[in-house]
């Protein structure tokens, strides 16, 4: 919940499998000056430490913890067909996300289960904005998994690429003056893409499924997922023509 050192150092104590307690201290270089990252890791070197940053204790945590306190579910027929909704709720993380599920659950943990892990865009999926093609993807996922008769669309509580949907009309402002998607984050002081795909990971491991067919047309996304957890990912593009924004 909180990303410090001293949570960290306790992190690390439980990991080990110790008390849920630590030491912690400040390492001071030779001129009195708090030592940053390029120091400490000089200083490691010469000792023969190990060194870790939090991003990695996090990145580790996120990866192999079950960060899902709550889950939800109910029937819900939609014009492509009868899905079952899931909502997943993670309190460490204070977040709230969901899914689409055809099909029994068993059949989910078949190979190539297809999966759209899709990041909310209240824009594009709901008022069917012309600036992206958002909605259409939604849509196209939910049809294709109805057809094959078994899938999941997992949705993500991320809007904007992660930067809300206050900054999200902002960068419209700034695309509107001729700025790109990530030229117009950029310049609002964000990366070029925010999104976290913890949470799909950890409703993936809900449902135990280890081998699939990601719907997408982003190569950075299957990159991402793909670079964050250890399963059998066949990247399979939806027939939308991406547009220019």
């Amino acid at each position: 919940k909180r990303q410090g050192h001293t949570e960290a150092s306790v992190d690390l104590a439980v990991m080990a499998g110790f008390e849920p307690a630590g030491v912690i201290c400040e390492i001071i270089n030779d001129d009195g000056s708090m030592a940053r990252l390029p120091d400490l890791e000089i200083f490691a070197a010469e000792h023969d430490l190990l060194i870790i940053s939090i991003a990695d204790l996090l990145a580790y945590r996120k990866r192999h913890e079950a960060l899902l306190s709550h889950v939800e579910s109910a029937p819900l027929p939609t014009e492509m067909g009868q899905f079952n909704f899931y909502v997943f709720r993670s309190e460490l993380l204070n977040e709230e996300h969901m899914a689409l599920v055809k099909g029994p659950i068993q059949q989910l943990q078949n190979p190539g289960t297809l999966v759209r892990i899709h990041s909310e865009c209240f824009t594009g999926d709901v008022l069917a904005s012309k600036r992206c093609d958002c909605g259409s993807q939604l849509q196209q996922a939910l049809k294709e998994i109805e057809q094959a008769g078994s899938g999941i669309v997992i949705y993500l509580r991320q809007e904007g690429r992660g930067i809300g949907l206050f900054n999200k009309v902002k960068a419209y402002q700034l695309q509107d003056q001729g700025l790109d998607t990530v030229e117009a984050n950029l310049r609002l002081g964000f990366e070029a893409d925010m999104r976290d795909y913890t949470m799909a990971i950890q409703i993936l491991n809900h449902f135990k499924i280890n081998d699939l067919q990601l719907l997408t047309n982003n190569p950075d996304k299957l990159e991402a997922i793909q670079s964050i957890c250890q399963r059998k990912i066949v990247h399979k593009a939806l027939s939308i023509e991406a547009n220019s924004f």
